[in-house]
């Protein structure tokens, strides 16, 4: 955590430090404004490229293991964990449905069953529980 923490700095500092040359270089009639527009363009567009990439790699690993005791625990079943995979992608109700051959009253009630045991009111509290316990990635 520290380490990101002093990378992120790191790249911000150096980031504003760039950003300042090239605004006294531009102001001094050094560098052409055009040419000033297009490094600062370059600049957000390689940090966003290399953001991205950094929170792809983050998010996917290298294999995730979901937490067995957790959902146990917590008495999901397969289906339910199904339905949770799917709402984790951002599925409306009836494309999960779809995807799942069943009907949308069928995912309105595994819904309101993960609602209960992850103790979440909303599509997203939902999500962002069972990623905290490790059963989605």
């Amino acid at each position: 955590m520290i380490r990101t923490v002093i990378t992120a700095g790191l790249v911000l500092a150096l980031g504003a430090f760039g950003l300042a040359w090239l605004e006294v270089q531009q102001a001094t009639r050094a560098i052409e404004p055009q040419l000033y527009v297009a490094l600062v363009a370059l600049a957000f567009a390689l940090g966003g490229l290399w953001l991205g990439w950094r929170m792809a790699a983050r998010r996917h690993g290298p294999h995730f293991e979901p937490n067995t005791a957790a959902r146990q625990a917590l008495g999901l079943t397969g289906q339910e964990m199904r339905v949770l995979d799917a709402l984790a992608t951002g599925r409306a109700n009836k494309e999960i449905a779809r995807t799942l051959g069943l009907s949308p009253n069928t995912i309105k009630t595994h819904l309101a069953n993960l609602y209960l045991k992850l103790e979440a009111s909303t599509r997203t509290e939902a999500v962002g529980r069972a990623r905290d316990l490790g059963l989605i990635p």
